[in-house]
């Protein structure tokens, strides 16, 4: 403990519980240490991370889940939990940009039975999701956003979540060490505005959602707006939820039962509601203590 508090961990005592209840034997208690104290996230350290209730395995390298994206799955959460009443199949699911599978482990769990399937362009976050997403019935595959998916999935996506980065280009030299040096940049640079890759996926999102179904995208209360503006010329009505407890927005679009083309919005930008609603994360699980480590799991890089 001594250790880390010397090398600037915050939360030293309990990173040391941790630490101490993970390694194994005296020597690998030793390795993990001094791991931590060079600067290695603690949760690549540990080898997990802790999300949603759940325990995910996190390896060297691969996008550590963030703790305000608890509160996208609350919301996909609710509005798949809907899509699956249906009797005759359950909710069609899919991660994209899913690192190490945290979203949609965690949907598969929150949800009971659904048809999931995840993609990500890094091979070492493939590798990782298919351990978290495997045990649970899900599909991982490797590639640039929809390109690798099954085309079979095209107009049956009930609950389509994609953690895209959406920090600047210029601010991605502030997020903190933990962020810039160990974990792969495609993960974190959103390019000049931060919404490079949300318009790549709103883009065609319409043609892979079922009539109904929901596109949910994380990003700052900032660019929200932007956001909304995109959604809307793609013809998804959308809609903005907040946290003010986990710092969180969620950009939701809705494809209409009837959707208009993707390229021809038909006058969707003056028509669909732009409402904001606001919690105090009630819709996610209530958030803990700051937990230890780096702000990973706290308060995760401001975008």
């Amino acid at each position: 403990m001594g250790r880390l508090r010397a090398a600037g961990c915050v939360f030293a005592e309990d990173e040391a519980e941790l630490l101490l209840a993970t390694a194994r034997t005296p020597d690998e208690l030793a390795a993990m240490v001094e791991r931590r104290i060079v600067g290695l996230p603690l949760e690549h350290v540990l080898g997990w991370a802790e999300f949603h209730g759940l325990r995910i395995a996190v390896d060297p390298g691969v996008f550590v889940p963030r703790r305000r994206t608890e509160f996208l799955v609350g919301q996909a959460v609710d509005l798949g939990r809907r899509a699956g009443r249906r009797p005759s199949r359950p909710a069609v699911v899919v991660d994209l940009c899913c690192g190490s599978g945290a979203v949609g482990a965690a949907l598969a769990t929150a949800m009971g039975p659904v048809e999931l399937y995840a993609a990500d362009i890094e091979p070492a976050a493939v590798r990782c999701a298919r351990r978290n997403v495997a045990p649970l019935g899900g599909t991982v595959y490797e590639g640039d956003l929809f390109d690798p998916l099954p085309t079979g999935l095209r107009g049956r996506i009930d609950i389509l979540v994609a953690n895209v980065p959406y920090v600047p280009t210029e601010e991605v030299g502030l997020l903190p060490p933990e962020a810039r040096e160990y974990e792969p940049l495609v993960a974190l640079d959103g390019g000049t505005d931060g919404l490079d890759v949300l318009r790549r996926v709103t883009a065609v999102a319409a043609q892979w959602l079922a009539p109904g179904g929901h596109l949910l995208v994380e990003t700052s209360e900032r660019q929200a707006p932007l956001a909304v503006e995109e959604f809307t010329r793609r013809g998804l009505r959308p809609q903005v939820a907040a946290s003010d407890e986990l710092y969180a927005t969620v950009v939701i679009g809705t494809r209409p039962p009837t959707a208009p083309r993707p390229e021809e919005p038909k006058g969707a930008e003056a028509t669909a509601p732009r409402s904001v609603r606001r919690t105090a994360g009630r819709s996610a699980r209530t958030a803990p203590p700051p937990a230890p480590g780096t702000d990973h799991t706290t308060a995760s890089p401001s975008p």
